[in-house]
């Protein structure tokens, strides 16, 4: 396969999980902004999200002062810059016309009437007066664009390309939307995550329902909700979907399927964090500190797709 045809099929993939993400990541921000807290912890709470998406500077240079109407209005809808939800919509669109060859008529269509779509979704007074509506929206769309991949194209490189930039970039955000929660529970508590708290129950059934854990959780603990048990579930639980490890396992096995090689530098690099995972616990992670933890996890997510890059893909310019 060429390497521009891969980089397109990886790269759709992507945007549209992306924009999924990022809606989860808005709509937990928007659910706990419903419960009592303090004023400080709300724009806490708000900031967290734009770190942990890179948009700080970015926000800061166009508001004067953080309101979270203006994070939800750059975060969805500013195509201003590519991280927003419209933005990767419309990513994931022009790379799916640019191998539109490759895609079957109805992964292709697909993509196009999301994006056509977007634009109705995004009714100015909609948008303000309900925009969980929206992400349900976008989290649906996306769905349909996975179920239509799976089901429809044909089970060699191109398809394991998609997939490879779908679980990648799943990896890259379960870690960092549990990032943001551990920081949120820590600014509402002002203690370490886990500590007694009536609140407590709430933020972690967010986070939960973010990433639609909620009753897996329910099903696999029958128990109280607590943050040792999320963090174990979203990391180190493989029949967790979008688990870490969950996400991992597939990555490595789409990459090998695309090298071919056991012995290639990127499989072993992404079969020796996959294998951290696996063999990992909870209680050493938590002893370590998760955010510690995260962060270089997130690093070494991105050093993976940099590999990917340089060896199967349009390698970035200069």
């Amino acid at each position: 396969m060429l390497s521009r045809t891969a980089d397109h099929l990886f790269w759709m993939a992507r945007y549209i999980e992306r924009a999924e993400n990022t809606a989860r990541m808005l709509d937990v921000n928007v659910q706990t902004a419903l419960l009592p807290q303090s004023a400080r912890a709300a724009e806490q709470g708000w900031r967290a999200t734009l770190g942990i998406s890179e948009l700080q500077e970015a926000f800061d240079q166009k508001y004067e002062k953080l309101t979270p109407g203006d994070v939800l209005h750059f975060m969805a809808r500013d195509m201003s810059h590519s991280s927003s939800i419209a933005s990767c919509l419309r990513s994931a669109r022009e790379n799916a016309r640019a191998v539109r060859g490759t895609l079957t008529t109805e992964v292709w269509e697909t993509h196009n009437t999301t994006w056509l779509e977007m634009h109705n979704q995004m009714n100015e007074t909609d948008f303000e007066h309900d925009p969980s509506q929206f992400f349900e929206w976008v989290k649906h769309r996306s769905h349909l664009s996975r179920g239509v991949t799976f089901g429809t194209m044909l089970q060699d490189e191109a398809l394991f390309f998609i997939r490879l930039g779908t679980f990648l970039e799943r990896a890259d955000n379960t870690a960092r939307i549990l990032d943001v929660k551990f920081h949120g529970a820590s600014a509402q508590s002002g203690e370490k995550p886990g500590h007694d708290n009536q609140l407590d129950f709430y933020y972690w059934a967010a986070i939960l329902r973010s990433v639609s854990a909620f009753e897996i959780y329910r099903k696999v603990y029958r128990d109280a909700i607590t943050p040792a048990r999320v963090a174990d579930l979203l990391m180190l639980k493989p029949d967790m979907p979008r688990s870490l490890l969950a996400s991992l396992t597939e990555v490595v096995n789409n990459l090998s399927m695309v090298t071919g090689d056991p012995h290639n530098d990127t499989l072993r690099f992404a079969g020796k964090l996959h294998a951290e995972l696996k063999f990992a616990s909870i209680n050493d992670v938590l002893q370590e500190g998760l955010h510690d933890y995260l962060t270089e996890f997130l690093e070494h997510i991105y050093e993976l797709g940099n590999r990917i890059s340089r060896e199967f893909l349009v390698p970035l310019a200069a």
